[in-house]
């Protein structure tokens, strides 16, 4: 399948590329694409947006502004975005005089947990167990048999649902029922709650041509729905395992048509079975290790892919550990789990100690408020080996009074 306008040629440095989308992703895609030459324009509504603030051009307007869509197409050879929420009926308004990638049929699937288990599915991909719910309605007419084999469970609304928002976890058909209420009785899946033993994320950037290059499989550790800290290579992936979710991920990449950059999310199973959890039409937090552990970061591949330059080298030079920077640690009183006092003042986490440190590279995200849950910024360490990767993590762990366990 050949995408729509896509690049006869490839899309030489010094011309436009856009952006929809101004948060920390869209960022990073401006200094990679900078460094290559490339101008940037971002699309966003935010007047501060990390990546609106260090764009060539920062089109301050909402997703679905026909002006300011209108203006992005005109200016730009290529358009990307950098998360799956953004309106799939604005990639395809831009698709109509330009070339968009991923594709909004591509961020549409992504954008609906329904929509995505089907197609991961029909991919040949495992997902787990699970019942769709429409509606209120659609949720009386199911019986408690039918849900009973979804139990225990998690319930998940169908869309804008991230980094742990918009779940619950259910143990019984009652608990289903006032859970979805709770949610509004919006389109939901029930997933069933398998026996984990850890989590992976498989990285892969597919071009024009279809050609498609991998990522090392990621380890991901989560806390509250959140992205801890990720290590590559996956410490507790055999060889097959890797294989397998590497091939899943270009499975789905393929039957979508897609280009760009995709991860998928993967819960590998006490038995060592892989079942798909969701894909991110994107670069991805867990592939943020790349910027200083690979030949080419996912950033630049990005915009490799979406302007027709050939892929580049996922070659990982070094072992690495990610470990995410939530808001968190600016209130340290909250160490340990406890919440920061009311009103209490922001103190700057000592990141001179942080660079202190030889393994550590510090990424911000030039946000200008800090709370608590919001990502921040993330450290990328680096080390002759994953031990010692892991070992300096810990350390900045315990500095910055993160708890990773």
């Amino acid at each position: 399948m050949t995408p729509d306008n896509s690049p006869v040629s490839p899309i030489l440095p010094g011309a436009w590329l856009g952006m929809v989308g101004g948060g920390q992703l869209g960022r990073m895609f401006c200094f990679a694409a900078q460094a290559m030459g490339y101008r940037v324009a971002v699309l966003d509504p935010d007047a501060t947006s990390p990546a609106g603030t260090v764009a060539d051009r920062h089109i301050c307007a909402a997703y679905d502004d026909e002006a300011a869509l209108t203006e992005l197409a005109r200016l730009c050879a290529a358009i990307s975005t950098e998360f799956e929420n953004v309106p799939a009926a604005s990639l395809d308004t831009l698709a109509k005089s330009t070339f968009v990638s991923p594709a909004g049929r591509c961020v549409a699937v992504a954008q609906d947990r329904i929509a995505e288990k089907r197609f991961i599915a029909a991919a040949g991909v495992p997902v787990a167990p699970h019942v769709v719910i429409e509606s209120s309605q659609a949720l009386a007419a199911i019986g408690d048999e039918a849900l009973a084999a979804v139990l225990p469970g998690i319930l998940k609304t169908a869309r804008m649902g991230y980094d742990g928002k918009g779940q619950i976890r259910v143990t019984n058909a009652e608990e289903v029922r006032e859970a979805h209420a709770s949610l509004g009785g919006v389109p939901c899946v029930l997933e069933k709650r398998l026996p984990l033993k850890f989590e992976v994320s498989a990285l892969i950037a597919r071009g024009v041509s279809g050609a498609s290059v991998v990522y090392p499989l990621a380890q991901n550790t989560h806390r509250n729905g959140v992205l801890s800290h990720t290590i590559v290579p996956a410490p507790d992936a055999s060889a097959v395992l890797v294989q397998q979710a590497q091939q899943a991920a270009l499975q789905i990449a393929a039957r979508l048509g897609y280009v760009g950059v995709l991860c998928v999310e993967f819960f590998i199973l006490e038995d060592g079975s892989l079942v798909a959890n969701e894909m991110a039409p994107r670069p991805h937090n867990s592939g943020h290790y790349t910027t200083d552990a690979c030949a080419t970061s996912q950033f630049e591949q990005q915009v490799r892919a979406m302007t027709g330059m050939p892929l580049g080298d996922t070659r990982q030079h070094s072992p690495a550990v990610m470990l995410n920077i939530l808001g968190d640690v600016w209130f340290p009183a909250g160490a340990g789990g406890a919440k920061a006092p009311k009103g209490a003042a922001p103190i700057t986490p000592p990141w001179d100690q942080v660079a202190a440190m030889p393994s550590a590279r510090l990424h911000l995200y030039g946000k200008e408020e800090a709370r608590a849950g919001r990502k921040m910024g993330h450290v990328n360490f680096t080390a002759p080996t994953l031990d010692e990767a892991r070992a300096a993590a810990r350390d900045c762990a315990r500095l910055l009074h993160i708890v990773t366990s």
